[in-house]
């Protein structure tokens, strides 16, 4: 974990942000170097970081975390990850990959799932949420069916209680 004081205190030793050490600290590296070489971009890019030095710490710990969280370790994949805001702190959570949210939508409503609920419950587009609703049409996990109002829907048989609504597709 990355601290404000450290990273202040190193701001201000290296002549007010001027030799980027605070930017080595949060690893920020090729932009230290850039500070180092142009004391800190005339000394605008150091007036920046004085102000925006706490962001750039919750930043860093963010990427930290993120990098080297147990999950992480075979894949560095940003779009697995939302933050969440929870009171005054920032905390990661790992975001529910599409097919597990399918599973338990379609386990609490009984087997049944429209590509509308699935976008609304995963925060993703109706044309992804159909994508990966017809992959698993294509793999056999569900198939396609109409509800008699003329709805099209996605059924998983075996999460299902009962077709009877249904109609075959």
């Amino acid at each position: 974990m990355y601290s404000v004081g450290i990273a202040y205190l190193l701001w201000l030793v290296s002549g007010c942000g001027a030799l980027g050490f605070h930017r080595f600290y949060l690893g920020k590296i090729p932009t230290g170097i850039l500070w180092m070489c142009t004391g800190g971009l005339g000394m605008i890019g150091a007036i920046y970081d004085f102000f925006t030095l706490p962001g750039q710490v919750r930043e860093a710990n963010i990427r930290n975390a993120l990098f080297n969280h147990p999950n992480m370790r075979y894949r560095h994949d940003a779009s697995l990850w939302r933050y969440v805001h929870d009171g005054d702190a920032r905390v990661v959570k790992e975001k529910e990959p599409v097919e597990r949210v399918i599973l338990k939508m379609a386990k609490e409503n009984k087997g049944i799932l429209t590509a509308s609920e699935l976008a609304l419950a995963s925060n993703i587009s109706i044309d992804e949420a159909k994508k990966n609703l017809d992959a698993l049409v294509s793999k056999g996990f569900a198939e396609i069916r109409v509800r008699k109002s003329g709805t099209l829907v996605y059924t998983l048989p075996e999460l299902m209680d009962t077709d009877s609504p249904l109609e075959d597709f």
